[in-house]
């Protein structure tokens, strides 16, 4: 059965850019009224339209130098696109300080056992802004870039030493259900070429643990993409046959995956009822859809706990879905980011195969039940 049959949105998208703009002009009018600031795991400013930054800042941790650290680095792209380069010498100058006088703030949140490998990681932070300051003295922009994105993804290592603990417990009901205790990273074959994927079980336990339990099943090996709409999405995971999503062979039913939201400043994320229903218009989910290659469940339109295996890939459309205010945020569980193979996502179109999903990494940290 198509993939279709699980839609993303079941509206046009001339409804949802009239919809985004009324959205638009109801959180302006409301936008004063706010009661208060909410405790966010994500900076202000500007939506993060990078996964891999994304990931970065949603992991559950509680050091403020590493996120100064982080946030410096972030911070050179933007300043970039407007040559302001004494900004971008400034961020340089401010990393290469935290991490010359602020290692032990660094290493403060790391587990005795694991602070060897963390200061070998700040040893490199420290020898790649070397090469950093030079290019930003330079202004070689496209070695500033790449210096910058290498030290980023050793900043994110550090960080996930400082993850002490999973930081809640996933509400007994939902105990029958795989569940991914930390990240995990899956290499998806496809004919056009090789996606990496990053899940995130910290923002959503249930979702991700369901998609690598399905993996490790070999379940979306030889799968077809069933819907493919160019800037919008592209999805797959529709078994052949009649079911529309998984049965687990133990039990012989379908399995249903609920709707898994986690809200900036909250503890544990809301499960089966959408952001709107809720009534928490205003509230951004941690992972949000302004991220190019963002991995997310579909599911029935009017079930918000009826997902099961189809999942669909956001492509990053300003128009249609702005980052920091879309129709789609808090309606469909984020559950991952690609960081590698964009382009080939960009390829891809209905028909085309998954030929094989492997865990690489992280398949310790699903738990069955």
């Amino acid at each position: 059965m198509s993939g279709l049959s699980l839609p993303v949105l079941n509206v046009p998208k001339r409804w949802l850019k009239t919809g985004i703009l009324a959205l638009l002009l109801v959180t302006l009018s409301i936008g004063l009224c706010a009661a208060g600031v909410r405790e966010s795991r994500l900076p202000q400013g500007n939506p993060i339209t990078d996964g891999k930054a994304l990931l970065r800042y949603s992991l559950p941790i509680d050091n403020q130098q590493v996120r100064e650290l982080q946030k410096s680095l972030e911070d050179i792209p933007q300043q970039l696109r407007g040559k302001r380069w004494s900004t971008v010498n400034g961020d340089v100058k401010k990393a290469a300080a935290i991490v010359g006088d602020r290692q032990s703030d660094l290493l403060a949140n790391i587990p005795d056992d694991q602070k060897p490998q963390a200061e070998a990681l700040i040893n490199q932070i420290s020898e790649s802004l070397v090469p950093l300051k030079a290019a930003a003295e330079a202004k070689n922009r496209p070695e500033l870039l790449d210096q910058t994105s290498s030290i980023l993804n050793l900043v994110g290592e550090l960080e996930e030493y400082m993850v002490q603990k999973f930081p809640f417990e996933v509400p007994a009901e939902y105990s029958n259900l795989p569940q991914l205790k930390g990240r995990a990273t899956v290499k998806m074959t496809t004919e056009k070429g090789d996606l990496t994927l990053v899940l995130d079980g910290y923002s959503a336990p249930v979702t991700a643990g369901n998609f690598v339990d399905l993996v490790q099943r070999g379940f979306y090996n030889g799968l077809p993409f069933t819907r493919a709409e160019e800037s919008y999405v592209l999805q797959t995971g529709d078994p052949p046959g009649k079911e529309q999503g998984f049965i687990d062979p133990n039990t012989k039913k379908y399995r249903a995956i609920p709707l898994e939201i986690l809200v900036r400043g909250d503890e544990a994320p809301l499960y089966g009822i959408t952001l709107e229903d809720a009534g928490r218009y205003r509230d951004q989910p941690v992972l949000p859809f302004s991220a190019y290659g963002a991995v997310a469940m579909a599911r029935p339109e009017s079930e918000v706990n009826g997902a099961s295996s189809q999942f669909f890939f956001f492509l990053f459309e300003p128009e249609l879905t702005p980052a920091g205010l879309n129709l789609l945020d808090g309606r469909y569980t984020i559950f991952g980011f690609v960081t590698e193979g964009k382009d080939v996502l960009q390829k891809l179109k209905q028909g085309d195969k998954i030929e094989s999903a492997k865990v690489i990494k992280g398949a310790e940290n699903l738990v069955q039940p």
